[in-house]
């Protein structure tokens, strides 16, 4: 098990060793990317730059949200058929699942597969390149010049995507809704059972998910070992392991919001 940059460790071979590697290496990048992130409160300018790279993600998570809007209504739609056919409910139900599930955690495994491999394949280049080795020889530590701004752009970026994705969905759905069902928007636009759990759950979860996916992303970067193949192998690492903790921070909050709001 090779050593790598204080404490960072490259996982092992051994499905058991490198579990344990791999959730000490994301601890330690983790807690350095919120030491830096909290440390150098006036060095955001450089976030700049990738925030607008995750901002051409848009067009891509409003046409999948906005396909699994139509999809969502239509066939809770007609499920509501079947068992009651009253459609008055439809636009509430769907409305709810939303906002404290559906848009945060379909554009943040989205993300995943777009931002988070990208993460992992330039930072994996500049591994094996040894421009990550020049940046250690001039004092930089890896962890603020390459994770940090991606981790605070992150941050601010996967709000406001998930809420312009969101509301693609919502009128995707809508326009569904008002043409396979004859739902009237008015009839649609109801948000009687939206209270501030939800919104809350479902920012909480745009901020876990803005915060794990760079982390994650960036961590299978700098562990990347050998040429071009090891950087193949460290994307796919990052867009498979970027969509487990998004499901499992999922579950979690999800869980959370149950126990606080409900």
């Amino acid at each position: 098990m090779a050593s790598f940059d204080q404490g960072l460790t490259a996982p092992s071979d051994g499905p058991i060793e490198g579990l344990f590697d791999a959730a000490s290496g994301l601890r330690f990048v983790a807690k350095r990317t919120l030491y830096f992130t909290f440390r150098r409160r006036k060095g955001f300018k450089d976030a700049l730059h990738y925030m607008f790279e995750m901002g051409q993600s848009l067009f891509f998570l409003c046409v999948v949200m906005g396909f699994v809007g139509m999809i969502l209504v239509y066939q809770g739609g007609l499920q509501l058929l079947r068992i009651f056919p009253d459609m008055s409910q439809l636009g509430n139900s769907y409305t709810e699942l939303l906002v404290k599930d559906l848009a945060p955690t379909v554009c943040a495994l989205m993300l995943s597969t777009r931002v988070g491999a990208g993460i992992a394949a330039e930072i994996g280049s500049m591994v094996v390149t040894e421009q990550v080795d020049a940046l250690r020889m001039c004092a930089a530590d890896p962890v603020d010049y390459l994770i940090r701004p991606r981790f605070v752009a992150s941050l601010v970026m996967t709000p406001l995507l998930v809420m312009a994705a969101a509301a693609v969905a919502y009128g995707s759905g809508m326009a569904t809704a008002s043409g396979f069902f004859d739902v009237s928007p008015s009839t649609f636009a109801n948000f009687n059972v939206l209270d501030r759990g939800d919104f809350i759950t479902g920012l909480s979860k745009c901020l876990a998910y803005g915060a794990t996916i760079p982390v994650v992303s960036g961590y299978c970067g700098l562990t990347c070992t050998g040429g071009s193949e090891g950087v193949g192998q460290a994307t796919t690492r990052a867009v498979v392991s970027s969509c487990l903790w998004v499901i499992v921070l999922d579950f979690a909050l999800s869980a959370a919001g149950f126990m606080i709001f409900e």
